[in-house]
């Protein structure tokens, strides 16, 4: 019997490495060999224990890149063994129900979640849907790749939603593994990009990555500085933390933008007058289609943009997890089974 190894949880943090079956894909599926696997915050749905089912194994990891080796029956004929591919948070929306029936299959409610709801990139390798399938440019390599596909379409497409005008003040708030990509992106997209960050330590990072100011949150109050630099027409919230989300509403512009993508626990108090005038507002983005997806990598390869990466080989996959976990990552830890024994 053929077989392929693979990085299971079950209860909290209980990883086991296991030899799995290798078998044909299901009709309407395809079979991916893995090349690299990004680890990210969301995987802490599968590996502690936060989905239905917890006491079921599952292989965490949706940031995958890798290449085609199988085809189901019934696979659109555009997909073909040795395509390069990758999948992001969502594994393919069904195309039935109701959301998808009007264009927004984000939200579909019959789409697998690799690593969460489907058994994800943790393993040498990954069954998926073809409509989840991300085309991955040649021009990037796997390990730079695999994060944007998940990490960087949820800014990607966070900046797009808050449809601030060119050349306008966009802030970022947070640089880490989020941010750092955010304030990337906002400077390609040709806004003036403030980022805010806790601490003097990020500020040269956040001038090399493109921005054009920085606000250290722990020594001035965020408000007064965006307000001086005229107001921020849209923020783009990728720390983890409510409250200090809530403080920055008032340094927006009026009719401005706050995109939360960053999943606190806490909930964000905000001064009802700060929305109401000036007609702020506060949305939410989940990251993208895989359409999106191409979009984002496609803008990414011709502006040169990239995640800075902690690799690590495949049998470290718990480490990794750790690594991640501990805050301490600068800033997006990858799988790469070219490293793998």
């Amino acid at each position: 019997m053929m077989s392929y190894r693979a990085y299971q949880v079950t209860g909290q943090r209980q990883f086991a490495l296991v030899e799995r079956e290798l078998r044909d894909p299901d009709a309407g599926q395809v079979r991916i060999r893995t090349a690299a696997c990004g680890v990210c915050h969301s995987d802490t749905l599968a590996v502690e224990g936060q989905r239905a089912q917890p006491d079921q194994p599952m292989v965490p990891g949706h940031e995958v890149v890798g290449i085609i080796d199988a085809v189901g029956a019934g696979v659109d004929p555009r997909w073909q063994i040795g395509d390069r591919v990758g999948i992001g948070f969502l594994g393919g929306h069904c195309g039935q129900c109701d959301y998808c029936r009007r264009g927004d299959f984000v939200n579909c409610t019959d789409q697998p979640q690799p690593g969460t709801t489907a058994d994800g990139g943790y393993a040498e390798m990954v069954y998926a849907r073809p409509t989840g399938l991300v085309r991955v440019p040649e021009g990037y390599d796997a390990l730079s790749a695999a994060p944007l596909l998940c990490a960087g379409v949820t800014v990607f497409n966070a900046i797009r939603a808050a449809g601030a005008p060119l050349n306008s003040l966009v802030a970022v708030q947070g640089i880490g593994g989020l941010g750092h990509l955010g304030v990337q992106y906002a400077k390609q997209m040709g806004y003036r990009v403030a980022a805010i960050a806790r601490g003097t330590e990020k500020a040269k990072l956040a001038a090399t990555l493109g921005a054009d100011h920085y606000i250290d949150s722990a020594a001035e109050d965020t408000t007064s500085a965006l307000t001086a630099l005229g107001g921020a027409t849209a923020i783009i919230a990728t720390a983890a933390n409510g409250a200090s989300m809530a403080g920055l509403v008032a340094g927006l512009q009026p009719r401005g933008r706050m995109v939360v993508v960053g999943a606190s626990p806490e909930p964000i108090p905000v001064h009802t007058p700060d929305l109401i005038f000036g007609g702020r507002s506060i949305i939410g983005s989940l990251t993208g289609s895989a359409i999106d997806n191409e979009d984002n990598l496609a803008f990414g390869l011709a502006h040169q943009i990239a995640p800075m990466l902690e690799p690590l080989p495949f049998e470290e996959a718990p480490q990794a997890y750790e690594r991640m976990m501990s805050g301490r990552a600068r800033f997006r830890v990858v799988l790469d089974f070219a490293l793998s024994r």
